[in-house]
């Protein structure tokens, strides 16, 4: 009896804290659009995982695909985060171009892989949603675009002979960033982190293409390739 009067008391207190009731309506939408599908969850099936009243769900999101959004952005935010992060650790200035590119995808993926339910609704089940969506994915490309493009620009400089328009190069790249993570969300076991960070770097050096000893002496004094 005691038991469930704790229960039921604290399914009235996630309803009058809001902090708490949307901490719950996101680790409901977290869990059932990776194991059910966005398509097929509803918000009554959110408030029922989150043991809230639909009208604490309206009062927190606009809509289930604003939840959706919402947990992209969660993982989008850490993986940048992470990123900037090892940027400016220690190191990172004078290493090798490629040991630079494998720190900061491991860096990433570390950031954005450790639950896979929130992999898979990120890089999975945000797909092909909507067009407001596609335009927030597009959004989020952009940021990668420019951040990749910095890298490669940096790369350039170094003597690395980056094969065509540098533009064309990094959206190709952004892409197939995409297009990994994607893989990853729908199989970890067979695109495990490590495996993930890996196939990241070796497909950037390639687009990057090998430094034509052009880098000068300061380079040659930093060690970077």
């Amino acid at each position: 009896m005691v038991d469930t009067v704790v229960e039921l008391w604290d399914g009235v207190r996630a309803v009058r804290d809001p902090a708490r009731c949307r901490a719950q309506l996101m680790a409901a939408g977290r869990t059932l659009f990776a194991v059910y599908g966005y398509a097929h969850t509803s918000v009554e099936h959110l408030c029922a995982e989150a043991q809230v009243e639909v009208r604490d769900f309206r009062r927190e999101f606009e809509s289930r695909e604003a939840l959706l959004t919402d947990l992209y952005d969660q993982v989008a935010m850490a993986g940048m985060q992470a990123s900037q992060a090892e940027l400016a650790a220690e190191g990172m200035e004078t290493c090798p171009t490629e040991e630079r590119v494998h720190r900061l995808f491991a860096a990433y993926v570390r950031a954005v892989t450790p639950d896979p339910h929130a992999a898979r609704v990120a890089f999975v089940e945000v797909l092909g949603v909507s067009p407001a969506m596609d335009e927030h994915l597009t959004m989020w490309r952009q940021v990668w675009t420019d951040f990749l493009g910095h890298e490669a620009e940096r790369a350039r400089g170094r003597g690395h002979a980056v094969d065509g328009d540098l533009e064309v190069v990094v959206k190709v790249l952004t892409r197939s960033v995409d297009e990994l993570l994607a893989h990853h969300g729908r199989h970890p076991r067979q695109m495990p982190p490590d495996l993930l960070t890996s196939e990241l770097t070796r497909l950037s050096m390639a687009m990057i293409g090998p430094a034509d000893g052009s880098v000068g002496a300061t380079g040659a004094a930093t060690g970077a390739s």
